[in-house]
């Protein structure tokens, strides 16, 4: 499929998207009524195989799933193969670079209670939404976890688990991630 019809679709759907907005592969970008996505000026999405060496498993997903949820891009990001997911709202800051096959989930994806898991009751979906700051860089295969907070000029390191509140410049890595140094 031709990115230009990829970016005509996303565009009807309400997605809105800076300049220069660059593409290696075509991404799944996917937005439900009453929610937003805005993707900012110079960021590049990467979504084939052979655009990261690091080893794609994927295309990179951006996708709200709930009324009133958002995902906020800034300005000079870059993502290979990422899956950002959002219930409740996720912010990236300007200047971040997102490792290959790295996942950001503001949410549960299926309640925790074995009833309402069976019942799948999506209202007990617990979330909460996640900012990452400017300047930061998160490292291959991570994943980043509801309600995280990470400063600007924070680095998580390749495969680290990362859930809570970091100050700027931190360090971080592990499962459970943890912070090394500033």
């Amino acid at each position: 499929m031709d990115i230009g019809f990829i970016r005509m679709l996303n565009k009807i759907n309400g997605v809105k998207f800076g300049k220069k907005v660059k593409y290696n592969g075509i991404p799944f970008i996917y937005k439900v009524k009453d929610s937003s996505i805005k993707i900012g000026n110079n960021v590049t999405i990467k979504s084939s195989f052979l655009s990261n060496l690091v080893g794609l498993y994927q295309k990179t997903i951006i996708v709200t799933r709930c009324e009133g949820a958002y995902i906020r891009i800034g300005n000079n990001v870059g993502m290979s193969g990422a899956t950002i997911y959002a219930r409740k709202g996720i912010e990236i800051g300007d200047n971040t670079l997102i490792g290959g096959n790295v996942k950001i989930i503001d949410n549960d994806f299926h309640p925790l209670d074995i009833e309402d898991r069976n019942n799948d009751d999506k209202s007990k979906i617990a979330s909460k939404p996640i900012k990452i700051g400017e300047n930061c860089f998160i490292g291959v295969n991570s994943i980043i976890l509801k309600g995280t907070e990470l400063g600007d000029g924070c680095i998580v390191g390749a495969g680290a688990v990362v859930s809570g509140k970091f100050p700027p410049n931190s360090k971080i890595v592990g499962n459970p991630g943890k912070v090394i140094n500033k």
